[in-house]
């Protein structure tokens, strides 16, 4: 984990959003608009998103239908996509570090509340289908129980108010703009988690900006700090992915002296969106070789500054040859660090290596070891499937 930040404030209370904090919903929203505006001869335009991300849903409905022209009312549209939505909500899936962080708050005694745009009744759904979230939260509020929903800070307030606490004394953690805006109307310190990459530099209002919940430090708050970092890494539910090796961009081996066995990212558009960009580590097994520790970038590279989010796995052993068009399989077991940009190749270069050792002593500890092997991993030839 990175070096011990300085204390910023002695906070109390932790007030949270839900919707692209806690939960992934943006991708079924997405799904479903996708569905619908077929219906009117219209495509979804994924930077649609970024325009409604954290409103309420009446101002996003609303949006949709004057931004794609539809013929038909706010309240026509809310009463067709809102069935739509409900149907799905059982199949959300909770964002990496969200389960760890209500855990950890929850174990620690830290009063948490949950102030959401969206109405009550449909926090209630989402919330049922994840045991234990409900029971951890002391105060729960709804877009529909205010007079106006975020940027408006009326939704804190009161949840502070729930909570018998100051609004200062308060952390909010939020991933929307209308949420960190409201937040900061209502005295409290904020830390945004941005649903949508590439959009740091919008939330300079934040106290401060983190790329995902692994990311959290809730000791610089004054809060209890997490205890699960071993030597440098963070353990993480595994994730698998594989396929045969391609030729990436050409620059592992030749300006970086790292060769990348790279992964197309065709097939697996839904397991990059969802879990963060950042240093990863864990196994590889190729089809005719055996298995290797490796290590791992996920997102843009901002040093190069990728266009698309891409997987790009060093494995930590000396080849003699390429293998492109090999079978390659992943076992991801780990976390170290959020993707960085660097001042210099060779500050790029240096801290890869950094990263590379990182990942190659941790993987001789117990809880990465044991999954050397799994046989997604050790057998990638006889085994399609990735273990559940």
């Amino acid at each position: 984990m990175a070096a011990a930040t300085p204390l910023r404030r002695l906070l109390s209370c932790v007030i949270l959003d839900l919707d692209g904090t806690l939960l992934n919903t943006d991708g079924i929203v997405g799904d479903v608009l996708k569905v619908l505006l077929v219906k009117y001869g219209k495509q979804w335009d994924a930077k649609m998103a970024l325009q409604i991300v954290g409103k309420t849903p009446i101002e996003a409905a609303t949006a949709i239908v004057e931004d794609y022209k539809l013929p038909c009312t706010t309240d026509e549209f809310m009463s067709e996509i809102t069935p739509l939505f409900s149907e799905r909500w059982c199949n959300i899936r909770v964002l990496p570090g969200a389960n760890r962080l209500i855990k950890h708050l929850k174990g620690h005694g830290v009063p948490m509340a949950l102030a959401s745009n969206s109405p009550r009744e449909s926090i209630e759904t989402k919330l049922s289908y994840h045991q234990g979230w409900k029971e951890s939260f002391s105060a729960i509020v709804g877009g529909d129980e205010v007079r106006m929903g975020k940027p408006s800070p009326e939704i804190f307030l009161e949840a502070a108010k729930l909570l018998n606490a100051e609004p200062s004394n308060c952390l909010v953690i939020e991933d929307s703009l209308p949420g960190v805006g409201g937040a900061k109307a209502a005295g409290m310190e904020v830390v945004a988690v941005p649903s949508y990459p590439k959009q740091s530099h919008l939330y300079a209002s934040a106290d401060e900006v983190v790329n995902s919940l692994l990311d959290l430090r809730p000791e610089i708050w004054g809060l209890p700090p997490f205890q699960d970092w071993i030597n440098g890494t963070l353990p993480i539910e595994p994730w698998y992915i594989g396929g045969p090796v391609i030729k990436g961009y050409g620059r592992g081996s030749k300006v970086l002296g790292i060769p990348t066995a790279n992964l197309s990212t065709e097939g697996w558009s839904d397991i990059l969106s969802y879990h963060p960009s950042g240093v990863y580590f864990g196994w590889a097994g190729l089809s005719t070789r055996g298995v290797y520790k490796m290590v791992m970038s996920i997102g843009w590279n901002p040093y190069f500054n990728n266009t698309e989010k891409t997987i790009e796995p060093w494995l930590l052993h000396d080849f003699n040859e390429d293998f492109y068009g090999e079978e390659l399989r992943l076992a991801i077991v780990g976390y170290i660090r959020p993707e960085a940009n660097f001042s210099s190749l060779e500050s790029l270069i240096s801290k890869i290596h950094e990263d590379g050792k990182i990942s190659e002593e941790a993987l001789d500890l117990p809880p990465y070891a044991t999954y050397k092997d799994v046989p997604y991993v050790k057998n990638p030839l006889q085994l399609n499937e990735r273990p559940l």
